[in-house]
Formats: C-alpha cells, structure tokens, sequence
C-alpha cells in the first residue's frame, strides 16, 4: 500500500470512528465507508446490505444509482457473494467471472452484464452477530490481497461498531431499531431523489448529491433531509442551489 493510499485508509478510520457519537447520522456514516472502500480497493461500484426486522436483506448504500446495478444488488440479496458473507461471516472473494459463475449462475449472468467480473463481499460483524455485508465490484480479475482485506474488514468492523454502539450484547432491541432506522432512511432518500429528479430535471446520481451536501450544508441528518424534500417541505430552490456534491466525504 502507497504512503497516499495509506494516508487515505487512516483518514477514513478516523471519519468513521468520529461517527461514534450520540444521535449520528447512520446512512451517512455507511455512504461514507462504501465511498471510501470503493476508492481504496480498487473497485468499479460498491454497495451495503443490511438485514431488516425480518431478516431480509436490503440495499442501505451504494455508489451507483444505475437501474441495472440496483437490479443486481437486488438478485445479490437473494443469491450471490452478498449472501455467502453474511451466512458465513467471512469475508468472500470472487476473482473470476468463471467462479463467479460456478457459485451463482444467475448472478454471474447479471454482473457480466453490468460489466462486473470480480466481487468482494465482506461481513459486517462485530463477534457472533453480522448485520450484512460491504460489497465490492469490480471491472477486472483479482483478489484482495491480505493486507487489503484485512483492511477491508476492519473498516466494516468499524461500521458494524457504529451501528451497534447504543445497545449491548444481550439487548437486541435496540440493534433492531438502529438497523431499520437505516433502512427507513433510505426509503426517504429513494422518494426524495425521485421528486428532485423530475422536478429538477437531473439524473438520480445528480438528485442524490444536491441532497445529501444540501444536509451538510445544514448540519441535519441525510435521512430527515429527504424526507422533507419528498414532503416537499423544503424549498426546491435551495437544494437545486448547491449544485454538484463535493468528492471528499468528509
């Protein structure tokens, strides 16, 4: 790992670990990692699956707003690398499109069609417990090595720190309701991104970004932001009006 790329991984620990605070804003925090993890590990897309109430997995996260990689993310819940790291709790490389395809045939098929051949999925645990998986795709062949998945898992591991931080081991109850706090918030970022992009006339990448600086901008959460928005409670102007999101996440 290079000195800037390495500056990098310790730069988004420490974002990561200052989101250990009370009332934090949970899809931020997870927009953040698979961000940052795409960037650092090489790969060409990236999402998170969380598992809700019912044990289903659902998409809280993802780089790509793109209905085909949606669609993937979608089948990935059902079958593919997503699966095998949350039932295992290991991490799960895949680093040809042949393997993939000897594992998930249906998945393999969809992946090559959006262009992916190699997919990391990696647990997010903390011990026993594994509330979903971080997951990588990339354009070309190849594994993680050792240093990065183990780099890899320990920014999961941080997250999962995160998402669990306000409950304890034998108490569940307040696990569940942190988890579906995140998957409620991106039900209100879904409704809020399709407002904004028919009434802004912008792609759903764009929409998604004019949000989520607009709740910077304004020190609230990500989730309550949208939420407003597709209530229409904010005005449109003043979202439209900070343009393109900044790259930084920080």
């Amino acid at each position: 790992m290079d000195d800037a790329r390495e500056a990098r991984l310790i730069e988004t620990f420490v974002t990561l670990t200052d989101s250990l605070v009370d009332d934090y804003d949970v899809v931020e925090l997870l927009q953040i990692l698979v961000d940052r993890a795409v960037e650092l590990f090489d790969a060409a897309a990236g999402a998170i699956h969380l598992t809700d109430h019912d044990g289903v997995l659902q998409v809280v996260a993802s780089t790509s707003e793109r209905s085909s990689f949606f669609g993937l993310l979608q089948l990935n819940a059902g079958e593919g690398p997503c699966i095998a790291a949350v039932t295992s709790g290991h991490l799960v490389t895949v680093e040809t499109a042949e393997e993939l395809h000897a594992y998930w045939p249906r998945f393999a098929e969809a992946a090559n069609e959006s262009g992916y051949i190699g997919v990391h999925a990696i647990p997010l645990r903390l011990r026993d417990n594994i509330v979903g998986s971080l997951n990588l795709f990339r354009e070309t062949e190849g594994a993680l090595n050792g240093a990065d998945a183990r780099a890899a898992q320990a920014l999961a591991d941080v997250a999962t720190i995160s998402l669990l931080q306000q409950r304890t081991i034998e108490n569940a109850t307040l696990a569940t309701a942190q988890l579906q706090r995140a998957l409620d918030g991106r039900v209100a970022i879904e409704q809020a991104k399709g407002y904004l992009a028919r009434a802004a006339g912008v792609d759903m990448d764009t929409a998604f970004g004019m949000i989520r600086q607009y709740a910077r901008s304004r020190q609230r959460r990500l989730g309550d932001v949208a939420a407003a928005v597709a209530r229409e409670e904010v005005p449109l102007d003043e979202v439209v009006a900070t343009g393109s999101p900044d790259t930084d996440d920080d």
